[in-house]
């Protein structure tokens, strides 16, 4: 029977209303309990936060309920959560010290229509293009001053202005502090400590329980039973709160006008950072960096005008959603809307909470700021000084100040990665071997001289330019150099492999970009023989070791990356192990395009011979059928050892012989005499006609007949011209090889009846070739 489209299960495909609801339904069972462990985990937090900017304590729960609401209904992440961030607290105690509460509520406002702007003029991916290490470096520098602050709060004390003061005032408030409130926030940093290092038991998920709402938890059961006199939180009414909203400055437009930016820059910044970083923990849509902007622009105008903390992206309430199961932005909505429920109905909850418990939270959340992973990431960049001078300048001089210092370093840091210039030289015999890379300016030519002055005067010397710039002052040391090496009797052989900057400058035409091939050098060397070429193999070896780690390995660092996690070739190719042959080069093949076997002869033994066949049936059975390569390649080459030992009928030693004799190549009765024309016509022919066999011996393997004959596999011929290094493909329709680069040469696709088992000959009974 068939079912209509509107009445069809999820699985079955279908997308009428009947189909919408069971799938709003399915996600609802995940994002329901998502919404409530992120609601717990948001309250105690968004109240610290409040603490540590100075500002109202409701105005954290205002801006956790607009932040899941607003910003989960507009922006563009399935999962991020957001709210009151602890990277924006120390602008706020800023700008709240300088303007007031009210005034700061205006600059939220204003920064949300700022980030609106910007996401509607789709420029989102630039605020990507601060270095991560700044971030991280802003964020352990807010993290250090929360702590040093409430750190004092912990233990009895009040915070200074200055996070400099306040650590040189720790130990003297250690010392003489000792009251119960120093007792609640000490146990509340303890319980956080333990709870993050509870192993996670199936039976009992303790660690599923947010650790903040077990430590606030525990630390306000102990205060109240034991009667403690502490202070303890005071919270107004919601509709209260409300009424603390923005008003018109009375001058001083231009410091406003710097907060705007501020707020606008680091919310997004930071928003736009996690939103990334969170999407790496689910498999559902990716986020819309533009829309999630333009979500957090209407989040923090309504924050700032219903008298709410600046809003952005948290890391640790996203992270709860993605792990606690939250699929959609539902969760993030359903958390805002309990926290209202729960302020307008259990507000008197709140006010049992000692401030000393939240000021534990904060030094915990601090001290989790400064994440020594981010610090062992940016070691293999080297990054770790931006990092460090960062973190510095923000709690020695201030948020603003520190990014500025941070982004100016960076700069320069990058400023001289542009400008290094690396030269390598090596010799072999009387030649010497000269590598410049990097970016060639004034910069670089001290070391670039000095280091091609090193080269014997009179030598010849091959130098390669990888370089993407070249300006005057570079080429003109590089050319004069080489004008002067060439008086003294030597040779200068210079070759670009990136763009041509110094043919251009001595032609007068405009720099042209190649596409290099991933290392030109190693076979344009000369070739060596004898004992000299058995003394520098292995230095010949380790050397093009270091140009690859040096010169290709980085651009292969993301493709091997993405093919880490396994291989789907689309072609295996047999070929012969002459060393002249390149697979991958011949064929314009990168990694993971080729599962290769190389052999002598490129020989396929057919199906259900003897034991020396069975390392060959693996490796085909293996591409075949776990691989599930879509086409075989059989290559063979001119001037092929093993076809002329077939064609003689005579190998160098007995195992040669073994295995030229599972080829099935038939030797003609009368081979031409060495050194004639026609030997070397025969010799040709040979190699393809060993060409063609091997390809009709792989149709004896069961799961390569099968699948030619299904039409999921195609058996490819191919034949390498050393002399003119010319690949032919066999055209079936022609019944004979043709040049690859010609414009008519068939897709390649050997039928199963096209060349049966052992035939030698053409359909019209010539020799192949």
């Amino acid at each position: 029977m068939q079912i209509p489209d509107d009445v069809r299960t999820p699985a079955a495909g279908g997308n009428g209303p009947r189909n919408r609801v069971l799938r709003g339904i399915g996600t609802l069972r995940h994002d329901v309990p998502a919404s409530l462990v992120v609601f717990l985990v948001a309250v105690p937090l968004s109240l610290g936060i409040a603490v540590a900017s100075g500002a109202p304590l409701v105005a954290g729960l205002i801006a956790a309920a607009i932040g899941g609401i607003v910003a989960g209904a507009f922006g563009g992440s399935m999962v991020q959560v957001s709210g009151p961030a602890a990277g924006l607290t120390i602008i706020v105690a800023e700008l709240i010290a300088a303007h007031g509460w009210a005034v700061t509520c205006l600059i939220t406002a204003l920064a949300g229509v700022v980030q609106i702007l910007l996401g509607s003029l789709r420029i989102a991916r630039a605020a990507l293009a601060v270095s991560p290490a700044i971030v991280h470096g802003m964020l352990a520098g807010v993290g250090v001053t929360i702590t040093l602050a409430q750190i004092h709060v912990v233990l009895g004390g009040a915070a200074e202005s200055s996070p400099l003061v306040n650590l040189r005032e720790l130990p003297g408030q250690i010392l003489t502090n000792h009251t119960e409130s120093v007792a609640v926030g000490v146990l509340t940093i303890l319980v956080l400590l333990v709870w993050a290092r509870l192993p996670e038991w199936r039976r009992f998920p303790l660690r599923r329980v947010p650790g903040p709402l077990v430590a606030i938890a525990l630390a306000t059961a102990v205060s109240v039973a034991m009667s403690m006199e502490v202070q303890r939180v005071s919270l107004p009414a919601l509709s209260e709160g409300l009424g603390l909203g923005p008003v018109l400055p009375q001058g001083d437009y231009a410091a406003i006008g710097v907060g705007v930016a501020t707020v606008a820059l680091v919310a997004s910044v930071e928003s736009l950072l996690c939103a990334v970083a969170v999407d790496r923990q689910h498999s559902g849509r990716r986020v819309r960096l533009d829309r999630e902007l333009i979500g957090q622009g209407a989040a923090n105008l309504a924050s700032g005008t219903l008298g709410g903390l600046p809003v952005a992206g948290v890391i640790v309430r996203s992270t709860a959603n993605v792990q606690a199961g939250g699929r959609t932005p539902v969760s993030a909505m359903l958390h805002g809307v309990w926290v209202v429920l729960f302020v307008a109905t259990l507000s008197s909850v709140i006010e049992y909470i000692p401030m000393a418990a939240l000021a534990g939270l904060l030094v915990f959340t601090g001290m989790k700021m400064v994440d020594l992973a981010h610090i062992r990431n940016l070691r293999a960049h080297r990054e770790r000084h931006v990092y460090l001078v960062t973190l510095l300048a923000v709690v020695v001089l201030g948020l603003v100040e520190g990014v500025l210092i941070g982004l100016a370093v960076t700069v320069l840091v990058a400023l001289k990665r542009l400008t290094r210039a690396t030269v390598i030289i090596t010799s072999v015999g009387d030649r010497h071997h000269a590598v410049i890379r990097g970016s060639l300016t004034f910069l670089a030519v001290p070391r670039v001289t000095s280091a091609l002055n090193t080269i014997p005067a009179g030598s010849d010397v091959d130098l390669d330019l990888s370089v993407d710039f070249m300006d005057n002052a570079a080429f003109d040391a590089i050319h004069s150099w080489r004008l002067s090496h060439e008086r003294t009797g030597g040779s200068v052989d210079i070759d670009e492999l990136h763009e041509d900057w110094y043919e251009s400058a001595v032609t007068g035409r405009t720099p042209r970009e190649k596409t290099p091939l991933l290392s030109v050098r190693p076979w344009l060397r000369p070739r060596m023989r004898g004992e000299e070429a058995r003394a520098l193999a292995s230095g010949l070896l380790i050397s093009g070791a270091r140009d690859y780690h040096d010169a290709v390995a980085p651009r292969l660092g993301s493709t091997m990356a993405r093919l880490s996690t396994g291989q789907e070739p689309h072609t295996l190719l047999i070929a012969c192990a002459d060393s002249r042959i390149v697979p991958n080069l011949i064929t314009g093949s990168g990694p993971g395009d080729l599962f290769t076997i190389r052999n002598i002869g490129n020989i396929v033994p057919a199906h259900g011979g003897p034991d020396a066949q069975c390392g060959m049936q693996a490796a085909i059975d293996y591409a075949v059928d776990v691989l599930g390569v879509r086409s075989i390649a059989v290559c063979g080459h001119s001037q092929c050892g093993a076809a002329a030992a077939l064609l003689d009928g005579d190998a160098p030693s007995p195992a040669l012989r073994s295995w030229l004799a599972l080829s099935g190549v038939a030797r003609p009765d009368l081979a031409p005499a060495p050194g004639t024309h026609d030997r070397d016509e025969a010799w040709h022919a040979m190699s393809r006609a060993n060409v063609l066999q091997q390809v009709a011996n792989l149709r004896t393997y069961p799961s390569v007949r099968d699948r030619v004959a299904a039409g999921r596999l195609e058996l490819i011929g191919l034949h390498y011209d050393i002399p003119t290094a010319r690949l032919h493909i066999f055209d079936e329709a022609a019944g004979e090889f043709r040049a690859a680069g010609a414009d008519d040469v068939p897709v390649p696709h050997l039928r199963a009846d096209r060349w049966p088992l052992g035939a030698t000959d053409t359909p019209n009974g010539t020799h192949p070739g």
